[in-house]
């Protein structure tokens, strides 16, 4: 009982850790969830006294634990890889919490989580576990079986794809005053307003689910945005501002007061180069409002 205290102890105190990890390779809180729970199983059955790093032994564990469950959803997944939107972390205007900040580290907003899971499982749990958390691919060979060299090759070509990945501008205050005047545009119908505030190359990603086919849509170019925006205004009259992983975005609120959609915006050099808009009812039903209010 003592050696499972202190096990249990020990786990807790890796915990945000090993969420951190599970969130970046899944993009799914409610999976890495499970893969956290999954780790805490295996280390309750196993023999822990030739671990030498336990935490390290943990976070090869999770590694393994979120590759099965990738390849596993790519043989199910029905939904195209490019308009679906993994899940968003919600926080107040204010700022996000430390546990939060533990999920997304310095950056994991949604744009970058949607090229994550354009990579193949193997590609995504080399590069998250190196690039991001500093494991050395000796150690991360063995989890994607393969050689260290191979390891990094995985990482290498990961690391192209998600250097295309909009990276945000640096000031978030900024940033809220080109959001603040796209909705200002939306709202007062300003076409050309709009167009001001768009790059030419923004990319506008909806995920409305099985639910509302009609709004799973992928549209890429500053006139056919902005020509969806003015046919949303209704959305952006009725949102309140908040962060979504971390960059600026609101809440639309149906007539009932639930979530009508989620939307983040990537402002890169001043404008716009991103719009992600979650408006799958069943997965809004699943998220923690409780640090906005309608």
């Amino acid at each position: 009982m003592h050696d499972q205290d202190w096990l249990a102890e020990r786990f807790e105190a890796n915990r945000s850790h090993l969420r951190g990890i599970a969130f970046r390779m899944l993009g799914s809180l409610t999976e890495a969830d499970d893969a956290v729970q999954e780790a805490w199983i295996r280390l309750s059955r196993t023999d822990t006294s030739d671990v030498d790093n336990l935490r390290a032994w943990l976070t090869t564990v999770v590694g393994r634990v979120c590759l099965n469950m990738l390849r596993s959803r790519k043989t199910r997944r029905e939904a195209s890889l490019e308009t679906h939107l993994p899940d968003p972390i919600l926080s107040p205007e204010a700022g996000i919490d430390p546990e939060q900040e533990a999920l997304l580290g310095d950056s994991v907003g949604l744009a970058l989580l949607v090229v994550l899971d354009s990579l193949t499982p193997a590609e995504r749990v080399a590069f998250v576990l190196h690039d991001v958390f500093a494991v050395p691919f000796d150690e991360i060979a063995p989890i994607v079986a393969r050689t260290p060299t191979a390891a990094r090759q995985l990482a290498s070509r990961a690391r192209r794809r998600v250097q295309g990945a909009p990276v945000p501008d640096v000031d978030l205050d900024g940033q809220w005053a080109v959001v603040d005047a796209f909705l200002a545009a939306a709202r007062a119908g300003d076409f050309e307003r709009l167009l001001a505030v768009l790059d030419p190359e923004v990319v506008l990603r909806s995920d409305g689910g099985v639910a509302r086919p009609g709004l799973v849509s992928l549209l890429r170019g500053a006139q056919v945005v902005a020509e969806q925006a003015m046919t949303f205004r209704r959305f952006h009259e009725t949102s309140t501002r908040i962060l979504v992983n971390g960059i600026p975005g609101g809440i639309a609120w149906a007539p009932d007061g639930s979530p009508f959609a989620v939307l983040a915006l990537t402002v890169k050099g001043g404008r716009i180069v991103a719009i992600d808009v979650l408006a799958d009812p069943d997965r809004l039903g699943q998220l923690d409002l409780s640090v906005v209010s309608g």
